[in-house]
């Protein structure tokens, strides 16, 4: 019995050695680490790497391009600014998405502070932005449509609601991923996520009755 004892407590070291060194070889964890190590180069090739997510993330939470801009700008300060404290073993794109979402809240609660338009009030005065496209084909001009139907929809859901469906449904994480990103529960976050399914749903389906009626 100890000898079985003592072989499932190599086989368990060669496993945590093994990823380990998993790690250590990935290019991303190179990158971080000499980022982390003062190196500006590697920063802005993760600045890079990152920054159309980071952006799309943010315009989705947020609703129109200079405020996703502006807080993608904000949210590199702050990797920068705490680089040095992550932990290499932990997930990056976690940590920096749970940066943005803070940072997206923030402006939120600035922009409402300030009487500024939110994104709800952007929708209903038809003021709401939508991503232009420069393909001129018609499966282009249907993809836009469709983006554009998803961007006014998301400005009917509450902020928890938002932020739950893009980091579950637009930006593929996983329920308990979301749930830690936004510090709530697994089963909040499928309930805020089932809401705005429906939601949005509606929204699509009287969008485009209301356009067929045109």
């Amino acid at each position: 019995m100890p000898s079985e004892i003592a072989e499932l407590i190599l086989m368990a070291n060669k496993l945590r050695l093994g990823k380990a060194e998993a790690a250590a070889s990935d290019p991303q964890t190179q990158t971080i680490a000499r980022a982390q190590a003062g190196d500006r180069a590697a920063f802005d090739q993760l600045m890079i790497q990152h920054q159309r997510r980071v952006v799309a993330i943010a315009w989705r939470l947020l609703g129109t391009e200079d405020e996703a801009r502006d807080a993608a700008q904000e949210a590199f300060l702050r990797v920068y600014k705490h680089l040095r404290k992550f932990d290499p073993a932990q997930d990056f794109s976690g940590w920096l998405y749970r940066i943005v979402v803070n940072v997206c809240r923030d402006l939120q609660r600035k922009r409402r502070r300030h009487g500024g338009t939110s994104l709800e009030e952007a929708f209903e005065s038809g003021n709401l932005p939508e991503p232009a496209s420069r393909e001129n084909s018609e499966a282009a001009v249907l993809a836009a449509q469709e983006r554009a139907i998803v961007q006014r929809a998301l400005a009917t859901l509450t902020e928890k609601e938002r932020a739950a469906l893009v980091l579950r449904d637009l930006e593929g994480l996983p329920t308990e991923e979301v749930a830690r990103l936004l510090g709530s529960s697994p089963p909040t976050v499928r309930s805020q996520i089932s809401t705005a399914r429906v939601k949005i749903k509606a929204f699509r389906e009287r969008w485009l009755s209301g356009r067929g009626k045109r």
